[in-house]
């Protein structure tokens, strides 16, 4: 099948953002590792299942519905608190 000139520049530019989220994936699961915090494994899978819907079916949609995906977990607060110590809290006070 021959693809128009635009659809080749549009594949690179997928895979590059979906090796990017492989990236995220593979942090987040390393996080995961070291504080078992469930919220992160889901992130982690969300980026990853994304990433690899997208270079399966070499479109850009997964992509976006993999970062939609991960706000609403976000916004669920599966994204783990960042614990602050005393010094940055005075510092803001």
């Amino acid at each position: 099948m021959k693809h128009s000139p635009g659809t080749e520049r549009m594949d690179i530019i997928i895979y590059f953002f979906a090796a990017s989220f492989v990236f995220m994936a593979a942090a987040l699961m390393i996080t995961y590792k070291r504080t078992r915090h469930y919220g992160v494994f889901l992130l982690a899978l969300a980026y990853a299942i994304s990433a690899v819907l997208a270079v399966v079916l070499t479109h850009w949609w997964p992509l976006v519905a993999g970062f939609a995906l991960v706000w609403v977990l976000r916004l669920l607060g599966l994204d783990p608190d960042v614990e602050k110590n005393a010094a940055e809290q005075s510092v803001k006070e």
